[in-house]
Formats: C-alpha cells, structure tokens, sequence
C-alpha cells in the first residue's frame, strides 16, 4: 500500500494529534502512509466570497503542489460519494491494486477548489452534514484503517 493524506491546517488540540498518530502507527504495518500537513490561510472577519475564494484557491495550490502527476486523488466532499466500510474496503484494494499512490484530500474550513475537485479521480462524503476538519482527518484514518483491516480479512466491529 501506499496512502497519502494532504490536509490544509493542522491539529492543533493534543488528542486530535494522539488519535491521528494512533491511527496512522496503526495504518503502517500495511505499508507506506503519509500525511503532509499544509497551514491554513487566515480569513478575515467578514471577507466576501470573493475573498473566500482567493483563499480557497491559494489553498488549492498548495494542495497541487503535493500531488504527484501518478496519483490517484480522493477528495473527501460533502458531495461525495457515501459508502459503508465494506465498500471503501473494496474501493481502496482496487486503488491500491493499480499501484500507484493513492492520496485523500481534506480542505481547509472554505473547503476545496475546484481545480483540486476537478484533479480527484474520487469524491468522498462521510455524510452530508459538515465537519471540523480535525475530526474529519480522524474520522477518514479510522475508516482508512478499518478498510485495510476488511480487505486484508481481519476481524472488525461493524
């Protein structure tokens, strides 16, 4: 296996930090995982949408920047595709069967540009409903993890 994570800020509250690490020491013995943490731009007070989305956009860039011409990018989005763990299981072996790099995408609080949605292979959504993006990168290594442990057919709670 070989999984990236880039996010846009960082985990700032030392259990979000403990129970990302946990899930990423736990992520390794599947093979190589990374995670590449990018600063979140500061939003005015009040800025316009036009502002929003120079932010977003500036943010994209950075997110660009980390992504290798081979990959293959899921970007997690509220307009995502919803799967249960079974199938993200399967999705995930088949990603990582092409042996390419498979990398997870979460934006920052403005969420992601579109030119970063436009270079994902995949969109993901845990729900329709919005999240923080600490519990998000949580959420998504838990789940990456609870994949990896399905599709190498190791017991898991449903």
């Amino acid at each position: 296996m070989n999984l990236a994570l880039i996010c846009v800020g960082r985990l700032k509250e030392r259990y979000w930090r403990e129970a990302a690490a946990e899930y990423e020491k736990r992520l390794s013995r599947f093979g190589k995982f990374e995670t590449v943490e990018l600063p979140d731009l500061p939003e005015p007070a009040n800025s316009s949408p036009a502002i929003e989305g120079q932010i977003r956009e500036r943010e994209g860039e950075a997110i660009l920047a980390k992504i290798r011409e081979g990959d293959i990018v899921v970007a997690l989005c509220i307009d995502g595709k919803q799967m249960d763990s079974v199938q993200l299981s399967q999705k995930l072996t088949s990603l990582i069967d092409t042996g390419r790099r498979v990398v997870f995408v979460i934006g920052g609080s403005l969420g992601l540009s579109q030119r970063v949605v436009s270079r994902a292979q995949m969109k993901l959504s845990f729900s329709p409903m919005t999240f923080p993006h600490q519990l998000a990168r949580v959420m998504l290594l838990e789940q990456v993890y609870r994949a990896m442990k399905i599709g190498a057919g190791e017991r898991y709670h449903k």
